[in-house]
């Protein structure tokens, strides 16, 4: 591990953080904020293999899952206020869920990045961050908000998620938690697509500058 791969380390492990408090606050009928914020952890993957290849974004990958964690496990001790009830920042279920969707959604992306890397410049973060996104959100929203997984957190009522309504509001009825993910997932899909703009206007001055050093 070298310092130019402090800047994704903390990037990481911030977006983790801050994900992990955002996804249990509703942004209208089906989004959580998390779905805006968990996203660009595809993006400093990305751009870290490109930029340092395969083992770097591994090895960044793994730290900020590792720092994320740590401060997930932190957020389970603080103690919040709302509604006249109190509430952890971040419950278990959640940490846990999203410290194994983080690092099995991200060590595919690295995965399908390092085969596609020398092909077309947006194929490789597109496709990856494509699959890494449906990994992430199947295995996130089962672990946190499944009726069938209470075993996980006894004290943590998240009956609120298993209440049976149209999917979407539109579709056949399903678990609230089954809409939240889907809803969820379009939004990943469309950010991966926007993500491609930042990835090579970063990648393109990375370049340049090495090539000018």
């Amino acid at each position: 591990m070298t310092r130019k791969h402090i800047p994704g380390i903390l990037a990481m492990a911030a977006i983790v953080l801050a994900s992990n408090i955002l996804v249990q606050f509703l942004f209208g009928n089906w989004l959580t904020w998390g779905a805006f914020t968990y996203p660009l952890a595809f993006l400093v993957t990305d751009l870290m293999n490109r930029l340092y290849g395969a083992p770097a974004a591994r090895r960044v990958v793994f730290a900020g899952f590792v720092v994320g964690v740590i401060c997930s496990l932190i957020g389970t001790q603080i103690m919040l206020q709302g509604d006249g009830y109190t509430f952890p920042a971040v419950t278990l279920r959640v940490a846990l869920a999203s410290g194994l969707a983080f690092l099995t959604a991200q060590m595919v992306d690295v995965a399908i990045f390092d085969r596609l890397r020398a092909g077309k410049w947006w194929r490789a973060p597109l496709a990856s961050t494509l699959v890494g996104s449906s990994l992430d959100t199947a295995i996130f929203f089962t672990i946190a908000f499944s009726g069938a997984l209470t075993f996980l957190e006894p004290g943590n009522d998240v009956s609120w998620a298993g209440e049976t309504l149209p999917l979407l509001g539109v579709g056949p009825v399903a678990p609230l938690w089954v809409s939240l993910g889907l809803a969820d997932w379009l939004v990943k899909l469309s950010l991966a697509l926007i993500a491609l703009v930042p990835f090579k206007v970063i990648v393109s001055k990375a370049t340049a500058s090495r090539n000018f050093a």
